[in-house]
């Protein structure tokens, strides 16, 4: 009996080997010692917190146990070898509770440790000076109460975001809680308006918790930089009672200036300035106004308050009163010759002076007397008062004007007798008369007709030009005046007195006249453009040369104008020889129009009749004489002839005679020249059928890639291609592209069987037949009788048969048929094959009978058909197979033997002539 698998052996040896291992470690736990546990073993707890605590062992009957701690308890849960305790409101630093068990005589502890911490919750920022002057230092003080344990807590101080100073506490004993931090900053202007704070951060993170942060609430800073030199005031000296004068205050280097506040005042007046700020100073500017109860001795006061400071600046100001003096006159307004009389006065302490003669005293009145003339009209009279205040001398004065009422008068020099203005500018027509009251003056011409404007702006026009008659009118009398006015303009030359156009006739007498209309008269000379000194005067006999543009200018003091002239000289028609030929060829296609240009003017109109035989009353199209999208339609056919062409204008008229002929360029076409033409392998060669149509007759040569036309005899497949055929003649040439295709009979070029090796009863094989042939061969298959289930391809090209039979063996012929003509081969394909042996038995022998078959197989081609071939020809109703060692055997047996199946031959070929082929079908 066999012994154990070793896949067996090798899982009864890890058994084993498992259970050694298994009561290896039974023994080891069975020498552990007991102990006790408490957990958590290491807890922080937020202080006021709570937290259970479970005291365990591994003893299996202890004898008591307990938690010792100060810490106040709520409730407590037991087991036999456990103890679970909450404790609440844990308030203390730091306490280290005590898990103790009794077991075997022995006292088991476990201590663990339990902190407790406080959130900053209070982050306390010590308040800042109301106002810190710029340059100084001052402190920031935080304080952060009861947060801890102190070596996890950090405290920062912080302008805006920007941190000044950060300090960690770590290092600090676990007992200890809360922090301060102080620091000194210097004040600096830009801290003005920011935000200082405190940022307190306990750290628990390495203890398992969080980072718990807060902030104090932000406080202001507020700096300032207040200037040692005092205000600058600007005020006048000396202030009148009842009058305004402006007054300021003024101080360079305060910060910031917007922050200060200015107390400006004229003794117990409070002047409420208004402060304008420019960088770091400021302007309070104020109006002071003085009453009569003020009148005096006054101080001006200027004080600056920033930042709890003050800077202050006094002035003296003197209030006095001082009224204006007091001139009058007798009669403001007299007629000429009546006296007048003038009076100055001024307070008790003034001294007047009246037209420059001073008072007696001062507090005296000055007088003046006299007789009112015409000069004394609109005189002024000015009287002058003085007062000196505190060593000043101060001067007032007054004046008064006098009307002298008189008649009108007219002077030359205010309107003068003659006026000579140009047209176009605006003018101020001015005749103006002196007179008290202002006289009126009145322009108007003597027949009653235009009124001058006067003393308003207008444009001048030549409709002004004229004599007026001037009148001024008051209520002491007129004056009266004539006045000439005379208008100016430079010159124009109109269409009626020199026209843009003139038209003169060849052979008459005419002259080139033109009239310019201006004040003064203009001169006018006409003189040919290019010419230069060629001036045009008198009659001319006109001739052709005579036509062309004339420049005519017309001069005055006020200007020039100018004006181009164009003289056109006209004249019948004419023919000539070049313009108009006398012989004329007309090119079909070619898209030209007869030109017959005829001189004259105006343009003659021109016509081509047709005269006598084919061309009688026919018009000849002619070529217009300027391009023009009207053009006439070009003939496609044009009938070759006399023409007779006239040419009229309102001048006269002239006839001329055209000889027409008509050619055309050369062309070719589908019907005389096909762009596809067939020959005949073996027919004889003869040149390509293209001819062309054209006058004169064009020439037609043929070439094949730039190669002209071959002399041959006969036409050969090499014939076939593509010909360029260009007929030429003196309009031109015409080319077709020819397609030669040369057709030949057909001739099977291949028949062959694959595969090339033997073919067994039920196995496949192809015959394939290729034929050259133009037109395309028609292929058909003749088969030897009896042979079925043969499939053939869509050209009929190959034979097939799947699952070949004896009765599949035999002569096969190909024939190739197209229009000229028919051609076939013949192939021979022999059918063979082994016995085939088939037995079914038993699951236990049938290994032995196949063992046998497979040897009696290798034995049978090893030896009794080593050299020959099988024919399978009767195979299927014999059961017998036949070595053929024959003609068609004996060497292909050998070949197949030795070579391979590619060298056998089981089939032979025939051609229709009668060659014949041998192939070697033999079984796989």
């Amino acid at each position: 009996m066999p012994g154990p698998s070793p896949g067996l052996r090798r899982a009864l040896l890890g058994l084993w080997a498992a259970l050694g291992l298994g009561l290896f470690g039974l023994s080891a736990v069975s020498q552990e010692p007991f102990w006790a546990d408490l957990q958590p073993r290491v807890a922080f707890v937020e202080r006021g917190g709570s937290l259970w605590l479970n005291c365990s062992t591994n003893c299996p009957r202890p004898e008591r146990g307990g938690l010792e701690t100060s810490l106040r308890r709520n409730g407590t849960q037991r087991g036999l070898r456990w103890l679970a305790r909450q404790l609440v409101d844990i308030r203390e630093p730091e306490t280290q509770p005590v898990c103790f068990f009794r077991c075997a005589r022995r006292t088991l502890q476990a201590r663990g440790l339990i902190r407790t911490f406080q959130r900053p919750d209070r982050v306390e920022l010590m308040p800042l000076p109301p106002w810190q002057p710029v340059g100084e230092n001052f402190t920031l003080s935080c304080r952060v109460p009861g947060a801890g344990p102190r070596a996890s807590l950090t405290l920062t101080l912080l302008r805006g975001a920007q941190e000044l100073i950060r300090r960690s506490f770590a290092g600090e004993p676990p007992r200890a809680r809360g922090a301060v931090l102080t620091a000194t900053v210097l004040a600096r202007r830009e801290d003005h308006g920011a935000n200082f704070s405190c940022r307190a951060e306990l750290d628990l993170r390495p203890h398992g918790l969080g980072l718990f942060e807060n902030s104090s609430a932000p406080r202001e800073l507020r700096t300032f930089s207040l200037s040692p030199d005092a205000p600058r005031l600007a005020a006048p000296r000396l202030l009148e009672v009842g009058s305004e004068r402006p007054v300021s205050c003024t101080l360079d280097g305060l910060f910031p200036a917007s922050e200060a506040r200015v107390y400006l005042a004229l003794g117990d007046q409070n002047l409420s300035p208004d402060v304008t700020l420019e960088g770091d100073a400021f302007v309070a500017t104020a109006t002071a106004t003085a009453s009569a109860e003020q009148e005096g001795a006054r101080q001006l006061i200027c004080n600056v308050t920033l930042g709890g400071e003050n800077r202050e600046t006094r002035e003296n100001v003197t209030i006095y009163s001082f009224p204006a003096p007091l001139l009058t006159l007798s009669e403001p307004s007299v007629s000429e010759g009546q006296m007048v009389t003038v009076t100055c006065a001024a307070g008790t302490q003034a001294l007047v002076t009246l037209e420059g003669v001073p008072a007696a005293v001062p507090g005296q009145p000055a007088q003046l007397q006299l007789n009112a003339t015409e000069n004394d009209d609109r005189r002024s009279f000015f009287c002058d008062a003085t007062l000196d205040v505190d060593g000043e001398t101060l001067i007032k004065n007054r004046s008064a004007e006098l009307r002298v009422l008189y008649a009108p008068r007219l002077d030359d020099s205010d309107c003068p007798r003659s006026w000579t203005w140009p047209e176009g500018p605006e003018q101020t027509l001015r005749c103006e008369a002196r007179g008290n009251p202002e006289p009126s003056v009145h322009c108007a011409r003597s027949d009653g007709g235009a009124v001058l404007a006067l003393g308003l702006l207008g444009p001048v026009t030549r409709a002004l030009s004229g004599t007026y008659r001037c009148k001024a009118a008051n209520d002491q009398g007129e004056a009266v005046k004539d006045v000439t006015l005379t208008v100016e303009y430079a010159p124009a030359l109109d269409s009626v007195g020199c026209p843009e156009r003139i038209t003169w006739l060849e052979g008459t007498e005419a002259s080139l006249s033109c009239v310019a209309h201006g004040v003064p008269p203009p001169d006018v000379i006409c003189v040919r453009s290019g010419e230069l000194g060629a001036v045009i005067e008198g009659l001319l006999r006109v001739a052709r040369e005579h036509a062309g543009t004339y420049r005519c200018e017309a001069t005055n003091p006020r200007g020039s104008a100018a004006k181009n002239v164009a003289v056109t000289v006209e004249y019948g028609p004419r023919f000539e020889e070049p313009s108009c030929p006398s012989n004329w060829t007309w090119v079909e296609g070619s898209g030209r129009l007869f030109s017959c240009e005829v001189d004259g003017k105006p343009q003659p109109s021109v016509k081509c009749v047709g005269s006598g035989g084919a061309t009688e009353g026919v018009l000849l199209p002619l070529a217009p004489p300027d391009p023009s999208p009207r053009a006439p339609r070009i003939p496609r056919v044009l009938a070759p002839g006399i023409y007779v062409c006239n040419a009229t204008n309102r001048h006269g008229s002239v006839a001329k005679t055209v000889v027409v002929s008509a050619e055309s360029p050369p062309e070719m076409d589908e019907s005389t020249c096909p762009s596809h033409q067939t020959w005949l392998e073996g027919a004889e060669a003869s040149a390509l059928a293209c001819a062309a149509r054209g006058r004169p007759s064009p020439g037609v040569r043929c070439s094949r890639e730039g190669i002209p036309w071959p002399e041959q005899q006969r036409v050969s497949r090499e014939d076939a291609g593509t010909y360029h055929c260009v007929a030429t003649n003196a309009h031109g040439t015409d080319s077709r592209t020819v397609t030669v295709g040369v057709e030949y009979r057909p001739v099977v070029a291949e028949l062959a069987a694959s595969p090339p090796g033997g073919v067994r009863p039920g196995g496949n094989f192809t015959l394939t037949c290729r034929a050259e042939a133009w037109p395309p061969a028609q292929i058909s298959w003749r088969a030897p009788p009896g042979a079925l289930n043969i499939g053939l391809s869509s050209n009929n090209s190959t034979l097939s048969v799947a699952g070949a039979m004896g009765s599949h063996g035999g002569e096969y012929e190909c024939a190739a048929t197209n229009a000229h003509g028919r051609h076939a081969r013949r192939i021979t394909v022999r059918v063979a094959g082994p016995w085939l042996w088939v037995a079914v038995g038993g699951a236990a022998g049938g290994a032995a009978l196949l063992a046998a078959g497979a040897g009696l197989a290798f034995y049978v081609q090893s030896t009794a058909c080593k050299k020959g071939e099988y024919n399978v020809q009767e195979a299927e109703s014999s059961g017998e197979a036949v070595c053929l060692n024959g003609a068609g055997g004996g060497a292909g047996g050998a070949a197949g033997a030795e070579g391979g199946p590619e060298a056998a031959g089981g089939a032979a070929e025939s051609p229709a002539e009668g060659e014949v082929f041998a192939i070697q079908l033999t079984s796989a």
